[in-house]
Protein backbone atom coordinates (compact mmCIF):
# COMPACT_ATOMS: atom_id res chain seq x y z
CA UNK A 1 0.00 0.00 0.00
CA UNK A 2 3.26 2.49 -0.63
CA UNK A 3 1.48 3.86 -3.18
CA UNK A 4 -0.48 6.24 -1.10
CA UNK A 5 0.63 5.95 2.14
CA UNK A 6 3.59 7.65 2.03
CA UNK A 7 1.42 10.97 0.82
CA UNK A 8 -1.56 11.20 2.52
CA UNK A 9 -0.10 12.81 5.98
CA UNK A 10 -3.62 14.71 6.39
CA UNK A 11 -2.06 17.44 9.41
CA UNK A 12 1.09 18.00 11.68
CA UNK A 13 1.65 15.31 14.02
CA UNK A 14 0.18 15.28 17.53
CA UNK A 15 1.01 13.15 20.33
CA UNK A 16 -1.10 10.34 21.33
CA UNK A 17 -2.30 9.84 24.67
CA UNK A 18 -3.14 6.62 27.01
CA UNK A 19 -6.93 7.75 26.46
CA UNK A 20 -6.70 7.67 22.27
CA UNK A 21 -9.48 5.07 21.81
CA UNK A 22 -11.21 5.71 18.31
CA UNK A 23 -13.48 2.54 17.00
CA UNK A 24 -14.05 1.45 13.49
CA UNK A 25 -17.77 0.71 13.20
CA UNK A 26 -18.42 -1.26 10.01
CA UNK A 27 -21.33 -2.63 7.68
CA UNK A 28 -20.94 -5.89 8.73
CA UNK A 29 -17.41 -7.36 10.22
CA UNK A 30 -17.80 -11.08 8.00
CA UNK A 31 -17.22 -9.08 4.60
CA UNK A 32 -13.99 -8.89 2.61
CA UNK A 33 -14.76 -5.81 1.60
CA UNK A 34 -14.74 -4.21 5.15
CA UNK A 35 -12.13 -6.48 5.89
CA UNK A 36 -9.92 -4.46 4.31
CA UNK A 37 -11.36 -1.49 5.55
CA UNK A 38 -10.46 -2.07 9.12
CA UNK A 39 -6.85 -3.14 7.59
CA UNK A 40 -5.91 0.31 6.38
CA UNK A 41 -7.43 1.18 9.41
CA UNK A 42 -5.46 -0.60 11.76
CA UNK A 43 -2.13 0.50 9.83
CA UNK A 44 -3.27 4.38 11.03
CA UNK A 45 -3.54 2.98 14.61
CA UNK A 46 -0.72 1.15 14.14
CA UNK A 47 1.74 4.56 13.50
CA UNK A 48 -0.61 6.97 15.67
CA UNK A 49 0.05 4.39 18.30
CA UNK A 50 -3.81 4.06 19.48
CA UNK A 51 -6.60 1.30 19.67
CA UNK A 52 -8.61 1.29 17.18
CA UNK A 53 -11.20 -2.12 17.51
CA UNK A 54 -13.23 -2.62 14.74
CA UNK A 55 -17.16 -3.24 15.92
CA UNK A 56 -20.25 -4.00 13.54
CA UNK A 57 -22.93 -5.77 13.29
CA UNK A 58 -23.15 -9.13 11.54
CA UNK A 59 -25.46 -8.34 9.14
CA UNK A 60 -25.87 -6.01 6.56
CA UNK A 61 -30.18 -5.16 7.43
CA UNK A 62 -29.26 -5.15 11.16
CA UNK A 63 -29.19 -1.73 11.28
CA UNK A 64 -30.91 -1.47 14.78
CA UNK A 65 -27.72 -3.26 15.83
CA UNK A 66 -25.51 -0.71 13.88
CA UNK A 67 -27.16 2.02 15.90
CA UNK A 68 -26.64 0.37 19.31
CA UNK A 69 -22.77 -0.38 18.68
CA UNK A 70 -22.57 3.09 17.80
CA UNK A 71 -24.72 4.22 21.10
CA UNK A 72 -22.18 2.28 23.08
CA UNK A 73 -19.03 3.64 21.47
CA UNK A 74 -19.81 6.99 22.64
CA UNK A 75 -21.16 5.76 26.19
CA UNK A 76 -17.61 3.78 26.45
CA UNK A 77 -15.65 6.61 26.31
CA UNK A 78 -14.64 6.94 22.52
CA UNK A 79 -12.26 9.90 21.56
CA UNK A 80 -13.34 9.78 18.15
CA UNK A 81 -15.15 7.49 16.21
CA UNK A 82 -15.48 6.34 12.84
CA UNK A 83 -18.16 4.69 11.08
CA UNK A 84 -19.70 3.25 7.81
CA UNK A 85 -23.22 4.17 8.12
CA UNK A 86 -25.50 1.34 7.62
CA UNK A 87 -28.31 3.35 6.07
CA UNK A 88 -28.48 6.91 4.95
CA UNK A 89 -32.15 7.85 6.43
CA UNK A 90 -31.53 5.55 9.88
CA UNK A 91 -28.24 6.31 10.96
CA UNK A 92 -28.59 10.75 10.65
CA UNK A 93 -30.23 10.87 14.28
CA UNK A 94 -27.84 8.65 16.27
CA UNK A 95 -24.67 10.58 14.26
CA UNK A 96 -26.18 13.54 15.26
CA UNK A 97 -25.88 12.62 18.87
CA UNK A 98 -22.73 10.68 19.10
CA UNK A 99 -21.35 13.97 17.17
CA UNK A 100 -22.67 16.17 20.70
CA UNK A 101 -20.09 14.02 22.62
CA UNK A 102 -17.07 13.34 20.08
CA UNK A 103 -16.44 13.39 16.37
CA UNK A 104 -17.40 11.39 14.06
CA UNK A 105 -15.94 10.18 10.98
CA UNK A 106 -17.68 8.19 8.06
CA UNK A 107 -16.32 6.39 5.40
CA UNK A 108 -17.72 4.50 2.97
CA UNK A 109 -21.24 6.12 2.89
CA UNK A 110 -22.96 9.07 4.10
CA UNK A 111 -25.58 9.86 6.78
CA UNK A 112 -28.08 12.24 6.61
CA UNK A 113 -26.57 14.52 9.34
CA UNK A 114 -24.84 17.60 8.52
CA UNK A 115 -22.19 16.75 12.07
CA UNK A 116 -20.18 14.38 10.44
CA UNK A 117 -16.87 15.87 10.61
CA UNK A 118 -15.62 14.39 7.96
CA UNK A 119 -16.48 11.77 4.44
CA UNK A 120 -14.14 10.01 3.40
CA UNK A 121 -15.37 7.65 0.31
CA UNK A 122 -15.56 7.17 -3.36
CA UNK A 123 -17.11 9.86 -5.65
CA UNK A 124 -19.22 7.39 -6.04
CA UNK A 125 -21.60 9.21 -8.89
CA UNK A 126 -18.07 9.37 -10.62
CA UNK A 127 -18.13 5.64 -10.63
CA UNK A 128 -21.44 5.01 -11.33
CA UNK A 129 -20.25 7.14 -14.54
CA UNK A 130 -17.46 5.22 -15.13
CA UNK A 131 -19.19 2.22 -14.50
CA UNK A 132 -21.38 3.13 -17.85
CA UNK A 133 -18.74 3.65 -20.39
CA UNK A 134 -17.01 0.67 -19.25
CA UNK A 135 -20.48 -1.98 -19.56
CA UNK A 136 -20.97 0.47 -23.06
CA UNK A 137 -17.29 -0.68 -24.74
CA UNK A 138 -17.88 -4.16 -23.58
CA UNK A 139 -21.20 -4.46 -25.06
CA UNK A 140 -20.02 -2.49 -27.84
CA UNK A 141 -16.98 -5.12 -28.70
CA UNK A 142 -19.11 -8.14 -28.11
CA UNK A 143 -21.88 -6.85 -30.22
CA UNK A 144 -20.67 -4.54 -33.15
CA UNK A 145 -22.11 -1.29 -31.23
CA UNK A 146 -23.27 0.06 -27.64
CA UNK A 147 -27.17 -1.02 -27.85
CA UNK A 148 -29.41 -3.48 -26.50
CA UNK A 149 -31.23 -4.33 -23.05
CA UNK A 150 -29.17 -3.84 -19.90
CA UNK A 151 -30.17 -4.07 -16.42
CA UNK A 152 -29.15 -3.35 -12.68
CA UNK A 153 -29.23 -5.76 -10.23
CA UNK A 154 -28.33 -4.00 -6.59
CA UNK A 155 -27.71 -5.00 -3.29
CA UNK A 156 -29.94 -2.85 -0.65
CA UNK A 157 -32.25 0.13 -1.11
CA UNK A 158 -31.65 3.28 1.11
CA UNK A 159 -28.06 3.01 0.88
CA UNK A 160 -26.28 6.51 -0.16
CA UNK A 161 -23.11 4.51 -2.17
CA UNK A 162 -25.40 2.00 -4.45
CA UNK A 163 -27.96 4.98 -5.07
CA UNK A 164 -25.28 7.55 -6.11
CA UNK A 165 -23.91 4.68 -8.29
CA UNK A 166 -26.87 4.05 -9.96
CA UNK A 167 -27.79 7.44 -10.32
CA UNK A 168 -24.22 7.99 -12.49
CA UNK A 169 -24.61 4.80 -14.13
CA UNK A 170 -28.03 6.03 -15.58
CA UNK A 171 -26.98 9.47 -16.32
CA UNK A 172 -24.01 8.74 -18.66
CA UNK A 173 -26.37 6.25 -20.51
CA UNK A 174 -28.73 8.92 -20.82
CA UNK A 175 -25.97 11.54 -21.86
CA UNK A 176 -23.57 9.38 -24.69
CA UNK A 177 -25.57 5.54 -24.62
CA UNK A 178 -28.96 6.09 -25.62
CA UNK A 179 -29.06 2.49 -27.76
CA UNK A 180 -28.50 1.14 -23.99
CA UNK A 181 -32.00 0.61 -22.73
CA UNK A 182 -32.86 -0.37 -18.94
CA UNK A 183 -35.26 -2.76 -18.91
CA UNK A 184 -34.83 -3.57 -15.03
CA UNK A 185 -33.33 -2.57 -11.42
CA UNK A 186 -33.96 -5.40 -9.16
CA UNK A 187 -33.44 -5.35 -5.30
CA UNK A 188 -31.27 -8.41 -4.16
CA UNK A 189 -31.86 -8.27 -0.57
CA UNK A 190 -27.80 -8.20 0.06
CA UNK A 191 -27.75 -11.97 -0.63
CA UNK A 192 -25.67 -13.17 -3.54
CA UNK A 193 -28.06 -16.26 -3.56
CA UNK A 194 -30.43 -14.03 -4.55
CA UNK A 195 -28.76 -12.13 -7.23
CA UNK A 196 -28.34 -15.79 -8.61
CA UNK A 197 -32.13 -15.74 -8.85
CA UNK A 198 -32.51 -12.34 -10.28
CA UNK A 199 -30.08 -12.43 -12.93
CA UNK A 200 -31.79 -16.32 -14.23
CA UNK A 201 -35.02 -14.66 -14.17
CA UNK A 202 -33.74 -12.20 -16.00
CA UNK A 203 -32.19 -14.42 -18.63
CA UNK A 204 -35.46 -16.11 -19.06
CA UNK A 205 -37.37 -13.40 -19.83
CA UNK A 206 -34.92 -11.51 -21.67
CA UNK A 207 -32.99 -13.95 -23.45
CA UNK A 208 -31.40 -11.03 -25.61
CA UNK A 209 -30.47 -8.99 -22.66
CA UNK A 210 -26.79 -7.96 -23.32
CA UNK A 211 -25.14 -6.12 -20.44
CA UNK A 212 -26.00 -5.78 -16.31
CA UNK A 213 -24.55 -3.30 -13.51
CA UNK A 214 -24.26 -4.50 -10.11
CA UNK A 215 -23.18 -1.60 -8.27
CA UNK A 216 -21.71 -3.62 -4.86
CA UNK A 217 -19.35 -7.13 -4.42
CA UNK A 218 -22.87 -9.33 -3.43
CA UNK A 219 -24.66 -8.69 -6.56
CA UNK A 220 -21.77 -8.71 -8.83
CA UNK A 221 -20.61 -12.54 -8.05
CA UNK A 222 -24.08 -13.80 -7.80
CA UNK A 223 -24.84 -12.24 -11.44
CA UNK A 224 -21.76 -13.51 -12.46
CA UNK A 225 -22.53 -17.03 -11.29
CA UNK A 226 -25.63 -17.10 -13.54
CA UNK A 227 -24.00 -16.05 -16.10
CA UNK A 228 -21.47 -18.40 -15.87
CA UNK A 229 -24.19 -21.75 -15.20
CA UNK A 230 -25.89 -20.33 -18.22
CA UNK A 231 -22.85 -20.06 -20.39
CA UNK A 232 -23.74 -16.90 -21.69
CA UNK A 233 -20.48 -14.66 -21.08
CA UNK A 234 -19.80 -14.28 -24.12
CA UNK A 235 -23.15 -12.29 -24.84
CA UNK A 236 -24.23 -10.89 -21.58
CA UNK A 237 -21.35 -8.39 -20.16
CA UNK A 238 -21.43 -7.56 -16.26
CA UNK A 239 -19.61 -4.26 -15.08
CA UNK A 240 -19.57 -4.86 -10.86
CA UNK A 241 -18.16 -2.75 -7.98
CA UNK A 242 -15.58 -3.69 -6.22
CA UNK A 243 -13.63 -7.13 -5.85
CA UNK A 244 -12.66 -10.39 -3.79
CA UNK A 245 -11.52 -13.46 -5.27
CA UNK A 246 -14.21 -14.88 -6.27
CA UNK A 247 -15.09 -11.33 -8.45
CA UNK A 248 -11.08 -11.10 -9.68
CA UNK A 249 -11.28 -15.07 -11.12
CA UNK A 250 -14.77 -13.52 -12.62
CA UNK A 251 -12.61 -10.93 -14.28
CA UNK A 252 -10.03 -13.41 -15.18
CA UNK A 253 -11.74 -15.47 -16.78
CA UNK A 254 -14.04 -13.47 -18.70
CA UNK A 255 -17.08 -14.01 -16.54
CA UNK A 256 -17.06 -10.18 -15.56
CA UNK A 257 -15.85 -7.73 -18.18
CA UNK A 258 -14.81 -4.95 -15.54
CA UNK A 259 -14.57 -4.06 -12.13
CA UNK A 260 -15.13 -0.39 -10.41
CA UNK A 261 -12.63 -0.61 -8.00
CA UNK A 262 -12.48 1.52 -4.38
CA UNK A 263 -9.57 1.65 -2.45
CA UNK A 264 -10.93 0.35 1.07
CA UNK A 265 -7.78 0.03 2.81
CA UNK A 266 -7.21 3.92 2.13
CA UNK A 267 -10.44 4.63 3.19
CA UNK A 268 -10.17 2.81 6.79
CA UNK A 269 -6.36 5.36 6.97
CA UNK A 270 -7.78 8.05 6.09
CA UNK A 271 -10.68 7.67 8.35
CA UNK A 272 -8.31 6.82 11.61
CA UNK A 273 -6.04 9.85 10.53
CA UNK A 274 -8.96 12.45 10.21
CA UNK A 275 -10.46 11.24 13.18
CA UNK A 276 -7.75 11.20 15.41
CA UNK A 277 -6.33 14.79 14.04
CA UNK A 278 -10.27 15.74 14.86
CA UNK A 279 -10.02 14.70 18.49
CA UNK A 280 -6.75 16.83 19.07
CA UNK A 281 -8.44 19.97 17.82
CA UNK A 282 -7.11 19.74 14.46
CA UNK A 283 -8.60 20.93 11.32
CA UNK A 284 -9.63 18.24 8.78
CA UNK A 285 -11.27 18.35 5.33
CA UNK A 286 -14.82 17.71 4.85
CA UNK A 287 -14.60 15.56 2.04
CA UNK A 288 -11.86 13.30 1.47
CA UNK A 289 -12.06 11.42 -2.06
CA UNK A 290 -10.11 8.07 -2.19
CA UNK A 291 -10.49 7.35 -6.08
CA UNK A 292 -11.60 4.76 -8.02
CA UNK A 293 -10.21 2.65 -10.65
CA UNK A 294 -11.51 0.61 -13.69
CA UNK A 295 -10.27 -3.06 -13.78
CA UNK A 296 -10.58 -4.69 -16.77
CA UNK A 297 -8.83 -8.01 -17.82
CA UNK A 298 -6.30 -6.66 -19.89
CA UNK A 299 -5.01 -4.54 -16.94
CA UNK A 300 -5.34 -6.21 -14.01
CA UNK A 301 -2.20 -7.52 -14.15
CA UNK A 302 -0.21 -3.92 -13.28
CA UNK A 303 1.12 -3.13 -10.16
CA UNK A 304 -1.48 -0.40 -9.08
CA UNK A 305 -4.29 -3.35 -10.02
CA UNK A 306 -2.74 -5.96 -8.31
CA UNK A 307 -2.26 -3.84 -5.27
CA UNK A 308 -5.85 -3.20 -4.91
CA UNK A 309 -7.30 -6.36 -5.82
CA UNK A 310 -4.74 -8.25 -3.73
CA UNK A 311 -4.21 -6.18 -0.60
CA UNK A 312 -3.23 -7.30 2.90
CA UNK A 313 -6.02 -7.59 5.29
CA UNK A 314 -3.96 -9.10 7.98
Amino acid sequence: MSTFLAGTALLAPVVATAQDNIPLIVKHTGNYYFAIVSAGARKAAEELGINTPVQGPTSFSDIQGQIGILENAVSSGATAIVIAPLEYSALGGPIDEAAESVPVIAVDSAADSEAITAMVTTDNVEGGRQAAVALADAVAAAHGTPEGKVALIVGLAGQSTFDQRVRGFKEKLEADYPGLEIIAERIAGGQATEAVNIMTDLLTVHPDIRGIFAPDLVTGAGAGQAVLENDVQDQVKIVAFDSDEKLVQFLSDGVIAALIVQDPFRMGYEGVKAAYAAAHGETVEKLIDTGVNVITKENMSSERSQELLSPKVD
